[in-house]
């Protein structure tokens, strides 16, 4: 598990820093607009136009709800905020200015959480010193 979430660590800081340096606003193509995570290096499929990866082994599939993880794109289904908001829904009602800021919002808290329960359990963990059996190896 702590892999996963060093993982998950790892993609949720790139996306933000991509989103930070206007990432999305940078048109790949001029058909059509930027789609927040599948348009980011962080999607496994980003430059596949034929989507040839399953996204079952993405990072992002870790908070996607069950019921959703079956979808096209499942990290449309993301919850941004307590109003159970997602990417999809921001593509339904709100600006693409509004979709960034809610993202933004939702990767810093989620970052911050990670990091603090890595660091308290890291705080419960006895050091690597103290792992040893009693032969004295590790």
């Amino acid at each position: 598990m702590a892999g996963d979430t060093q993982d998950l660590l790892q993609v949720l800081r790139a996306e933000l820093n991509f989103l930070e340096r206007g990432g999305y606003r940078t048109p790949r193509s001029r058909w059509r607009p930027q789609f927040i995570f599948e348009d980011s290096p962080t999607c496994l499929n980003f430059g596949d136009p034929t989507r040839s990866k399953s996204c079952k082994g993405c990072a992002l599939m870790q908070l996607v709800p069950p019921d959703r993880q079956q979808m096209e794109f499942p990290c449309r289904f993301i919850p941004l905020n307590d109003k159970d908001e997602t990417v999809d829904s921001f593509y339904r009602y709100a600006t693409p200015q509004e979709l960034e800021e809610a993202v933004r919002k939702w990767l810093r808290a989620t970052i911050q959480n990670l990091e603090e329960a890595q660091r308290t359990a890291g705080e419960t963990s006895p050091p690597e010193s103290s792992k040893q059996t009693a032969s004295g190896r590790i």
